[in-house]
């Protein structure tokens, strides 16, 4: 058993489950008043979330043991499968608040776009390791995969979920670039993202997402309404100060805080843990990114690496704009806080990517040892010819 744990990157067993136990005592805290008020028991929340954690963990587990590199094999099936579960939600899904982003699966409401980022980076990873050897032909090397993954965050931003669909956009390009593009070809990708944005800016265009980008930039204009939710969270966020209002005790998360235990869930623990909490969450981001950012440079598989880059962007990236929304620095686009907020469907994949990057850290580790068990087997070869006395 011990010789299985072996090689194993404790950094990225612990951090993630100190994120995903603070944030199910955070949903709880910041869920019970919205909760009744919904018509549900006050708990309701906090065991759905722990429910989707027992499920995150086995999957997490079983990831953690399964070689990374059969992934390579079944990208084929991964992409399809998760093409057919979003046209799934433009067909079957869920409408909520002029949305239609959900389906359900046994009982479970699950958000194909948590699981397309997961997918794509795969698929991208594989796809791109493969073209290595003329990675620097652009109609050969560069553009081909790319088709497919345009086609994937189309059906995304149908739904509509231009945030998600933004979020898998950076972290695609984020692999593709770390894969070893040229420069000349970076600038002609951003030259066709750019027209493709003019293009489809008439129609992404709405009194929604107007009123979003008015409410993130000049919130005190429309205090009411365009800017309620950015200032309430400032208000959380001022409530906190430096050690918080105490575990529990927001007053924001009681009817004013819209989304007190998803989107804005930060601006609770701002309230009740101040900037110390902040810090911590932050900080624990923060080694958990860079830790699989040092994974991937000493992983020596391009497969592998440029999987572990695409890991640790998600969870960077998504972070980022979560943070930003509720600090005002981005508008809000509904981007859940990874581990921490309440969501099943992002829970359940973000454990999974921590179990492949969890093997692909083994992988590299038991690579490393590698020099050193042949020699000491070289060693005991040349001593078992030439006598126990070892030559000088």
């Amino acid at each position: 058993m011990k010789e299985k744990l072996k090689g194993y990157d404790f950094t990225l067993i612990i951090v993630p489950l100190l994120l995903a136990g603070f944030g199910i005592m955070m949903i709880y805290s910041a869920s019970m008043v919205s909760a009744v008020v919904e018509g549900l028991e006050s708990t309701y929340y906090f065991y759905k979330q722990i429910q989707w954690f027992i499920i995150a963990l086995i999957g997490f587990v079983i990831c953690c043991f399964f070689p990374y590199k059969y992934y390579q094999k079944l990208t084929k099936l991964i992409i399809i499968f998760s093409g057919i579960l979003l046209i799934c939600v433009l067909l079957f899904g869920e409408t909520i608040n002029n949305a239609t982003r959900s389906i359900e699966i046994l009982g479970f409401n699950i958000q194909p776009s948590e699981f397309v980022k997961l997918a794509l980076i795969v698929y991208l990873a594989s796809v791109y390791s493969k073209k290595q050897m003329y990675i620097k032909d652009f109609m050969q090397g560069v553009f081909p995969p790319l088709l497919l993954t345009f086609l994937m965050i189309g059906l995304i931003v149908i739904q509509p979920d231009i945030g998600t669909a933004s979020i898998i956009l950076l972290i695609a390009s984020i692999v593709i670039i770390s894969a070893g593009i040229r420069l000349k070809h970076i600038a002609l990708l951003l030259a066709i993202s750019i027209v493709g944005i003019i293009i489809a800016l008439p129609k992404m265009i709405t009194e929604t997402r107007i009123s979003r980008i008015t409410g993130a930039y000049q919130p005190f204009l429309n205090p009411e309404t365009e800017g309620y939710h950015l200032i309430q969270s400032y208000l959380a966020i001022g409530n906190g100060g430096l050690s918080g209002e105490g575990l529990g005790q927001s007053i924001q998360k009681l009817g004013y805080l819209w989304g007190a235990h998803t989107d804005f869930i930060m601006a609770v623990i701002a309230e009740e843990l101040g900037v110390f909490g902040i810090v911590i969450v932050i900080g624990l981001f923060t080694v958990l990114t860079l830790r699989g950012l040092f994974i991937a440079k000493k992983c020596t598989d391009s497969f592998g690496s440029l999987m572990a880059i695409g890991i640790s962007s998600m969870v960077g990236i998504q972070a980022i704009v979560n943070l930003g929304a509720i600090s005002g620095i981005l508008p809000i686009t509904g981007v859940t806080l990874p581990f921490i907020s309440y969501g099943g469907s992002s829970l359940l994949v973000l454990m999974i990517s921590m179990g492949i990057l969890n093997n692909i850290a083994r992988s590299v580790h038991l690579k490393e040892q590698e020099p050193k068990v042949i020699e000491t087997e070289e060693i005991n070869t040349y001593k078992h010819r030439r006598g126990s006395t070892w030559p000088i």
